[in-house]
């Protein structure tokens, strides 16, 4: 009964006493969330506690000016006072990790919301990862199984590689995601749920935190009405954990739901700071900060460890040159396109296969499944193209036998990709079926 406090009592007796007099500032402004903090000088990246009335508030160090120490609250500012002291906490820029948060739910500041008493993290991890040169990633190898059949087949992944879902607001990159989570193979699996609603963390989190799968998983959940700020931490937290099992040598998925909610949050708060949004309102340091954070993934050439990261991108109106989805497009290694048309039909999950992209694909499939894999391709896209003339009945048979092909096998094609929720097809037996669906044609 008395192990997990153990540890705790470890870092207790190995901690330094403070000897000196304790520091503290005190509040001299805010404005909507930024705080000015007069007489305590800290680096960016810290935290504070704020005394509040009975209790205390949290902030975090986000900035400095004429002397001043810019801050920004981790909690709402109702009844924070002028004067109000401020004092600092922790260590700058180091997040907890350890194998104590494997099975369990924590908030952005790494404190447990599964009702199972604290933490005791034994390990700590710079915020802004450990930066690697680029010949210290090892290349993408090793196929990776999702459980999903149309990605399995049509994009395959590979082990380390970063790929985007992409889509507009209730088209099913949540479910997309969901299916993975479940089918996917992998030691470690780190969930950062950023900017999402409530109920879907208490959804996922009773879904996926039982059974065996309980015991290799962590969930970062941030949602929405949070700060912006402990939005960013939540998920520099997740993939923080995913560096340390990495370099453990440990194969790691990890997911994050949504990459767009982080650029949001970084844009509220370069736009709080008097940065120019540059990008139909994104400031250049919001779309830096997903730029930072994907690049983090990825493999190790020296522990043999990876980080395989699937992140959701939504386009906003679901427009695809959106400065959110354009960014993510050109850093990722491939993208899953989800199409409302699909979703309307009735097909899901709803991947637009053309214009879906694994560029690892090539290199991890054997020829034969590579050519499979764009005649399916070639098929959906001419029907695509052709369906109002299909559909008008404008279109007279034997005009083109490709079209003729698509039509023919309009209905396999469709089922192909189509998949149930609860369903899980692994890797080798995705190929397997698209090798009878399409072997026989020329």
């Amino acid at each position: 009964m008395l192990n997990p406090v153990f540890p705790l009592l470890d870092r207790l007796a190995m901690a330094r006493p403070e000897s000196g007099p304790r520091r503290y500032g005190v509040v001299s402004a805010c404005d909507g969330g930024l705080l000015e903090v007069s007489g305590l000088a800290l680096p960016i990246g810290a935290q504070c506690r704020i005394a509040h009335g009975r209790g205390t508030l949290s902030a975090e160090a986000i900035g400095f000016r004429n002397g001043h120490t810019l801050m920004m609250l981790l909690g709402d500012p109702v009844l924070l006072r002028p004067g109000a002291r401020v004092r600092p906490e922790g260590r700058p820029g180091m997040l907890p990790v350890g194998e104590a948060f494997l099975g369990r739910a924590v908030d952005g500041e790494a404190q447990p919301i599964d009702g199972r008493g604290p933490i005791a993290a034994g390990q700590e991890w710079p915020a802004g990862g450990v930066r690697a040169g680029a010949l210290d990633r090892a290349p993408v190898r090793i196929p990776f199984d999702v459980g999903v059949r149309a990605l399995n087949a049509m994009t395959t992944f590979g082990v380390g590689q970063r790929i985007g879902i992409m889509a507009g607001s209730g088209v099913g990159k949540s479910v997309l995601l969901d299916m993975i989570a479940h089918g996917a193979e992998a030691e470690v699996v780190i969930v950062g749920l950023i900017g999402e609603r409530a109920r879907e963390v208490s959804d996922f989190v009773e879904r996926h935190m039982n059974g065996a799968k309980k015991a290799r998983s962590v969930i970062v959940a941030v949602p929405a009405d949070h700060a912006p700020n402990l939005r960013i931490r939540g998920a520099m937290l997740a993939t923080s954990m995913a560096e340390h099992f990495r370099k453990q040598g440990r194969r790691v998925l990890l997911i994050m739901d949504s990459l767009t909610r982080v650029a949001h949050a970084a844009r509220e708060i370069g736009l709080l700071l008097g940065e120019p949004g540059a990008a139909r309102g994104y400031p250049p340091s919001a779309l830096a900060t997903i730029t930072k954070l994907v690049e983090r993934a990825g493999n190790s050439a020296a522990s043999g460890g990876s980080v395989t990261g699937l992140y959701t991108v939504l386009a906003d109106g679901d427009n695809q040159d959106d400065p959110v989805v354009d960014t993510a497009r050109a850093i990722l290694d491939g993208h899953v396109v989800l199409s409302r048309d699909l979703a309307q039909r009735g097909q899901y999950p709803a991947i637009d296969i053309a214009a879906s992209l694994s560029r690892v694909m090539n290199d991890i499939v054997d020829p034969r499944h590579a050519q499979l894999a764009r005649r399916f391709r070639a098929l959906v896209a001419t029907y695509e193209a052709n369906r109002d003339l299909v559909l008008m009945g404008a279109y007279r048979q034997g005009a083109d036998p490709q079209l003729d092909r698509a039509i023919a096998m309009h209905d396999r094609l469709s089922a192909f990709l189509a998949q149930a929720q609860s369903d899980i097809v692994p890797l080798a037996q995705s190929i397997a079926q698209l090798s009878e669906l399409l072997g026989h044609e020329g």
